[in-house]
């Protein structure tokens, strides 16, 4: 145990953050397991409960066996459990347990507060922690209210009052999972104006990230708000309004319909309608918005808002020969440079995951294997059908790929490779490019 202690000391906030998932999906695989987890008659296979563990706690929805179907109420109570540890953060729930028990935080722990919630400054860590709580349970206190009013008109007051706090958990998480049964998702809510709203807030607020919340109550003005701010906000904005256009132009689809997958595409994969059954174009339209995803120190995943924000402010400096940027602001190189790389990087992962996926699942269209790898590693969750039916191959590639996806290609590759010292300088030559 001392060895063991000592090795954890040695590593770096990334590695272990990436170590932390690593075990909270193998503990919540084996309390999906316990006997006292499955329901009677069910049979839950081991690759099943660490898929759905996996799902659970990259908040991301992929489901290989219906929940509710299969596991008891504790076991749900550990699904909920892993969305809410995977949405908020190992180190961030680690935090604040530290400081429910009336601890003092340690330089290491803020250290890895500062690497997971992805902030440039050190100062203020323990408050930061104590106000993203604060924000999760005020926004999934309301999400359970809401919904509350819905379930409560088709179930007992146990069980509507049990599904409202775990679909309040799984939307503001970003993470596709319910517990109505079936397979079914939101289907039989595809008209609830109340309960699509409420999800779609849920997602919304969840997605734009932890800091552009506090930035928002803190100014409430918009000229106000940081660069990041502005930028998150304004690409959510512009891709939630495209998406929802495209969706209703390309699908028989309700503008309540189109407006809610639109939402749900950016990481969250719930849906009220069955994506098996949308057109090639639909299913494109999702599939770019999935890779897209949520913003950073948010509950989803994909290649981030910022991240695009900054590939598209770069495509316009080329036409217009100015510095990239916007609200009279510059974007510095480095900034530029990373997000090329993310996206470069989460585009080579989609594209293997893909090609494995085309080898081992002939009998599934391309764009049924694309959909499924890129929801995977967006963290998203939706699925045209096929996750079920993956044979065991499939299944661990996409769970590696929800892993990736949630850590960060970026993160995973700069914190287990070592990065050779600078050596020797050459001369420079430009290359013809396009």
């Amino acid at each position: 145990m001392a060895h063991f202690i000592s090795f954890l000391k040695r590593q770096s906030p990334g590695r272990l953050i990436c170590l932390g998932f690593a075990a909270v999906i193998l503990i919540g695989s084996g309390l999906l397991m316990l006997p006292i987890a499955i329901k009677p008659g069910a049979e839950v296979a081991y690759i099943d409960a660490l898929f759905t563990s996996t799902s659970a706690v990259c908040v991301t929805g992929l489901i290989a066996i219906d929940v509710y179907d299969h596991f008891t109420v504790f076991g749900q109570a550990v699904v909920a459990a892993l969305i809410q540890v995977g949405g908020l953060g190992v180190t961030s729930v680690g935090v604040g347990l530290i400081l429910a028990a009336g601890k003092r935080v340690s330089i290491k722990g803020r250290l890895l507060v500062k690497e997971a919630l992805n902030v440039d400054s050190f100062k203020g860590m323990v408050r930061l922690v104590k106000a993203v709580l604060l924000v999760t349970l005020c926004f999934e206190g309301t999400g359970v209210v809401l919904s509350f009013l819905v379930f409560i008109q088709d179930y007992p007051f146990g069980r509507a009052l049990w599904t409202s706090v775990f679909h309040s958990i799984a939307a503001f998480n970003n993470s596709g999972f319910d517990i109505l049964g079936g397979l079914r998702n939101l289907i039989p809510y595809q008209s609830d104006v109340l309960l699509n709203l409420t999800t779609c807030g849920l997602i919304i607020f969840g997605g734009l990230g932890f800091l552009v919340i506090l930035d928002i109550k803190k100014c409430r003005c918009f000229k106000k708000l940081t660069f990041h701010s502005k930028a998150v906000i304004t690409t959510t904005a512009a891709l939630l309004l495209i998406g929802t256009v495209l969706l209703k132009a390309t699908e028989d689809m309700s503008w309540l319909g189109a407006f809610f997958h639109s939402v749900s595409a950016r990481t969250a994969g719930f849906s009220t309608y069955a994506m098996g059954d949308l057109t090639n174009a639909g299913l494109f339209t999702l599939t770019v918005l999935m890779f897209i995803g949520a913003s950073p120190g948010s509950t989803g995943g994909g290649i981030k808002t910022t991240t695009f924000f900054a590939l598209m402010q770069e495509v316009r400096s080329v036409f217009t020969k100015r510095r990239p940027g916007a609200f009279r602001r510059s974007l510095p190189a480095e900034t530029m440079s990373k997000a090329s790389v993310i996206a470069l990087l989460s585009l080579l992962v989609v594209c293997c995951g893909t090609f494995l996926l085309c080898i081992l699942e002939p009998e599934c269209t391309f764009i049924q294997l694309v959909f499924e790898v890129v929801s995977a590693f967006g963290t998203v969750g939706l699925s045209t059908g096929i996750t079920p039916g993956l044979c065991v191959a499939s299944k661990l590639i996409i769970i590696l790929t929800m892993y990736i996806g949630r850590v960060g290609a970026f993160t995973l590759l700069s914190v287990w490779i070592d990065r050779p010292e600078a050596g020797s300088r050459y001369t420079e030559e430009s290359i013809t490019i396009g």
